[in-house]
């Protein structure tokens, strides 16, 4: 197999809407609005994207930017601590240019107070000097446009939200989708693939392109240290042994989450801080990682008294109510 170079697999993000795979009505939308800013000449909405991690917000904003025949400028809520930083960022940029500001629920209040009469007016509000001599200077901007990305929707203030235009949800993907996202993924980086063995990461890739993209990389490595000239069966066999993922996508930290409850504790109802100590894991990580897969899975169930593992679960891992009702160390 031919190396590829740095910039012929430099990026696997589609450059067009029209090569973007699945969200049709995300992208039908954002087709009519590109459409009419390039007839128009300038922007009149800013958009927001929220959704679970790994779905194709950053990626949208880069096909906008590239719709749009602007450029984009990458930064994240964490990252502009003060209005300075800001203002330092926008009077860089120009006409049709994209901000894209990620995680954008983490930008500090007084930062986002400035963005308002940015996202309204196209005006930034500078305070020159301290005290009784203070002044402010209004500058204008470009007219840009603003896409800010969250995955927590509900920690984004109400006027913050209110000034976005489109406000866009990012769902996850179907099996058909993330299949010819795999195959297309394949084709940039240079691997021959077949339909099983792209249907196989496809099943393994927790319907997120970006753990499908993570996994493909893996094959990639695998293909040329063993010098496979094909991703056969017992090449993915292997790699997925090593990676600790099954059939659905479990990762072994997932399996233990669930025999945890299921056999440790006969499947009671269990508060999140016991099983983040029992797995020695942040309850952070228990709730935002582990948990909201397998709850897309229905492999656990969330009750007024804890966490419990269904019934299809159970029957994924071979776990018989004997082993339930005979607890036994994981």
């Amino acid at each position: 197999m031919a190396k590829k170079t740095v910039s012929e697999e430099k990026n696997l993000r589609p450059q067009n809407l029209k090569d973007y795979i699945g969200q049709n009505n995300v992208i039908k939308t954002l087709s009519v609005f590109t459409r009419a800013v390039n007839g128009r000449g300038v922007p009149s909405e800013h958009i927001l994207f929220y959704g679970p991690p790994g779905i194709g917000k950053t990626t949208l904003a880069h096909v906008i930017a590239h719709e749009l025949k602007g450029d984009i400028k990458v930064t994240s809520g964490a990252a502009v601590e003060k209005s300075g930083d800001l203002a330092a960022i926008l009077t860089n940029l120009k006409d049709n240019d994209i901000l894209f500001i990620d995680e954008i629920h983490r930008i500090p209040k007084g930062v986002e107070e400035t963005l308002y009469p940015v996202m309204e007016e196209y005006i930034l509000d500078i305070i020159i000097g301290k005290g009784p001599s203070a002044r402010t200077v209004r500058l204008p901007i470009p007219k840009i446009t603003i896409i800010g990305a969250t995955t927590k929707l509900a920690l984004l203030s109400a006027p913050m939200r209110d000034r976005f235009g489109l406000l866009l949800r990012l769902d996850f993907y179907t099996k058909e989708e993330m299949i010819q996202i795999v195959k297309r993924s394949s084709l940039i980086l240079g691997l021959k693939i077949d339909d099983f063995a792209a249907r196989e990461i496809a099943l393994r890739a927790r319907r997120t392109p970006r753990i499908a993209n993570r996994i493909l990389k893996r094959v990639r490595d695998m293909v040329e240290v063993e010098k496979h000239s094909e991703i056969s069966a017992a090449l993915l066999a292997k790699l997925f042994s090593l990676l600790e993922i099954d059939e659905v996508g479990l990762t072994n930290m997932d399996r233990k989450y669930l025999r945890l409850i299921a056999i440790r504790f006969r499947n009671s109802p269990l508060g999140v801080e016991t099983i983040a100590s029992s797995l020695s894991e942040d309850k952070r990580t228990i709730e935002e990682f582990i948990e909201p897969y397998l709850l897309q899975l229905a492999f656990i169930k969330k009750t007024a008294k804890g966490r419990v593992v269904t019934a299809r679960a159970l029957e994924h891992l071979h776990i018989k109510v004997t082993d339930i009702e005979q607890p036994k160390l994981v």
